[in-house]
């Protein structure tokens, strides 16, 4: 950032031998300094079924109120393949990640995708494939293994920095968002509604920490 002296400021640089005319200088200084505001909350959340059991692996996602975002460098991911099952289940990333699928299993596996915000296939191989696959539109990609059919796994690929995933006590919490409001929506892959249905608006104030949560009816788990 560059900082310009009018001729006003700089008559008070000719002053600045005297305590007041350097105390003028700095307020000058500081009025035309743009300071961000140094705010920052914790957004804690918490998904439960409606019997009130913990739901985890439910992904939450805050965006700006105001159509507003941050650019962050997207970097690298990873999802493992052990026991002959995706690891995790949920992988949330923000989009422009690249992902790496490791195979530790010692039998061969055949990672595909045909979901409209990915399609890519890993044909058969063992160990790490030589290239990761950038997720570079926002959705939900669903995996699968064309030669283990009970193999699934899901992607949610957020246009948002700012998300989480819910643990095995259904919380997730989302650290350091900006002084604002924000939409907050949930999505797991098993919910019997639609994602936009689980929107909620969040005012971010002077409380480090904020709560939100949610009671989502869920389908039938038939994962072996």
């Amino acid at each position: 950032m560059k900082i310009y002296l009018t001729a006003t400021t700089w008559s008070g640089l000719h002053c600045f031998t005297t305590i007041n005319c350097r105390k003028r200088l700095l307020l000058m200084l500081l009025a035309v300094i743009p300071w961000p505001s140094a705010f920052c909350a914790d957004l804690r959340a918490d998904v439960r079924d409606p019997a009130g059991a913990p739901v985890a692996d439910a992904v939450i996602v805050a965006t700006p109120a105001d159509g507003s975002m941050v650019e962050v460098n997207p970097g690298t991911d990873i999802v493992d393949q052990v026991d002959r099952q995706f690891v995790p289940y949920v992988k949330a990333i923000v989009v422009g990640t690249s992902v790496s699928f490791p195979n530790k299993d010692n039998i061969r596996h055949h990672v595909y995708s045909f979901s409209a915000a990915k399609r890519f296939e890993l044909p058969l191989y063992s160990g790490v494939p030589a290239d990761p696959v950038k997720f570079d539109t926002p959705g939900v990609v669903i995996l699968g293994c064309n030669i283990h059919d009970w193999m699934i796994g899901y992607i949610y690929v957020s246009e948002s920095p700012w998300f989480a995933v819910t643990d095995t006590q259904g919380r997730a919490e989302i650290k350091g968002l900006p002084e604002g409001s924000y939409n907050v929506r949930s999505w797991h892959p098993l919910m019997k509604i639609d994602e936009k249905a689980t929107v909620k608006t969040v005012d971010l104030g002077p409380a480090p920490v904020s709560e939100i949560n949610w009671v989502l009816e869920l389908k039938p788990d038939i994962r072996p």
